[in-house]
């Protein structure tokens, strides 16, 4: 099976640490993020893993070459231009087209105790996103049946959705978690409408989820931690850790 870690970010949070080292070589428990994010997908069953690279691209690559993690990892260039999410998956395009099932996307800095096998879709969903009742300020927007309508800002009460008279507060509201099972129809559908070179990938959705099911996962015993920031280093620790001690 198919997956893709998102290591191209910039890290800029994670400042003064990413002044010498790209976020995905962020060491925690001993490891980096990438080290974990790997063996996780491994452990799930994930055999051909592509992982994006821009920030200090070169010490990732020379990273993954002096270590043998039991899989195939390939590295999808984006040291010309940072491409964000959605582009980063188009970019990578040729590494996963054929995958023969849905493959995964996990952005490196999330630390988790996420069932990816449940995550897994067998319906014809063209993504399916894990979401976690987390607060934060802004929201992914679903109807009764998991099926995403759009987005909300709750800050500055931007709403954004492809359905014109959306009324936020009549919809299941979940914050998104960085992980999403994604159909290799996507390709196809990212050439329907003509997406640009660099585009976020919730943009994408939000763009076409009234003309294709794209789903919400919700994972009720979800643990999860962004390390985005300094501060969420200590948690991601303590999840790290917890996750270790149970294999």
């Amino acid at each position: 099976m198919k997956a893709m870690i998102f290591a191209a970010g910039l890290g800029t949070r994670l400042k003064p640490i990413t002044d010498t080292m790209p976020k995905a070589l962020v060491p925690v428990c001993g490891r980096p993020l990438l080290y974990h994010t790997i063996m996780r997908l491994k452990t799930a069953g994930y055999d051909d893993i592509v992982v994006n690279v821009h920030h200090f691209a070169n010490k990732i690559r020379e990273y993954l070459a002096s270590n043998n993690f039991g899989v195939r990892v390939s590295i999808s260039d984006e040291t010309a231009q940072l491409l964000e999410t959605g582009g980063g998956i188009r970019h990578a395009r040729p590494l996963l087209e054929d995958a023969p099932e849905p493959f995964l996307v996990h952005n490196v800095d999330i630390v988790s105790n996420v069932d990816i096998p449940a995550l897994r879709t067998t319906s014809d969903a063209l993504a399916t996103l894990l979401v976690s009742q987390r607060k934060t300020r802004r929201y992914l927007l679903f109807d009764e049946g998991m099926r995403l309508l759009g987005w909300t800002d709750k800050a500055t009460g931007e709403v954004r959705s492809p359905y014109p008279h959306l009324d936020p507060a009549a919809c299941r509201e979940y914050a998104f978690a960085g992980i999403h099972n994604i159909s290799p129809d996507i390709f196809k559908v990212f050439d329907s409408v003509n997406v640009p070179d660099r585009f976020p990938i919730i943009d994408f959705y939000l763009k076409v989820c009234a003309d294709y099911p794209i789903i919400g996962h919700l994972q009720e015993d979800l643990t999860l931690v962004d390390v985005g920031k300094i501060d969420t280093l200590p948690e991601a620790e303590r999840i790290c850790a917890s996750l270790l001690e149970q294999h």
